[in-house]
């Protein structure tokens, strides 16, 4: 069975202020939109991008977009704290394997960023589908395995 992520249940979440500096990230983003949906964009071809991210406890990942059809797995358990573009602050927490799947209507997207809030390293692989109803952002060369 596929799920999306309006199937996770957050283990807490909250709408309120933010902290000034996230909310002043976030308005940054709303005026340049960020792609790259990854730290790393491990492979790429006329239909799909392969991204990683691994997160160190309390490292964090800043605002992104997700334009595209996607889906994502933790690679290791863990767990996370985002900030999402709907006003909310959701914790998650993730298990080895797990894979959430999203879609985005045209003209619609998210944003939210993305800390580890765990113990232990966090890693996700997420695939986006290229042939989806918005256009691909661009992406900066240097996030490119090489």
């Amino acid at each position: 069975m596929a799920l999306t992520m309006l199937d996770k249940k957050p283990v807490h979440s909250q709408k309120a202020s933010w902290p000034p500096a996230i909310a002043a990230e976030f308005e940054r983003e709303t005026k340049n939109p960020n792609g790259c949906v990854g730290q790393r964009l491990l492979s790429e071809n006329d239909r799909v991008r392969v991204w990683e991210i691994r997160l160190k406890p309390g490292e964090r990942f800043g605002f992104h977009r997700h334009v595209l059809d996607y889906f994502w797995t933790a690679v290791m358990s863990g767990r996370a704290r985002a900030y999402v573009s709907d006003g909310s602050m959701v914790e998650h927490t993730y298990t080895a394997g797990e894979t959430r799947y999203e879609t985005h209507e045209r003209g619609h997207y998210k944003v939210h960023d993305l800390e580890n809030i765990g113990d232990s390293e966090l890693i996700f692989t997420t695939v986006e589908f290229l042939a989806s109803a918005n256009e691909p952002l661009s992406i900066p060369d240097s996030v490119r395995v090489k």
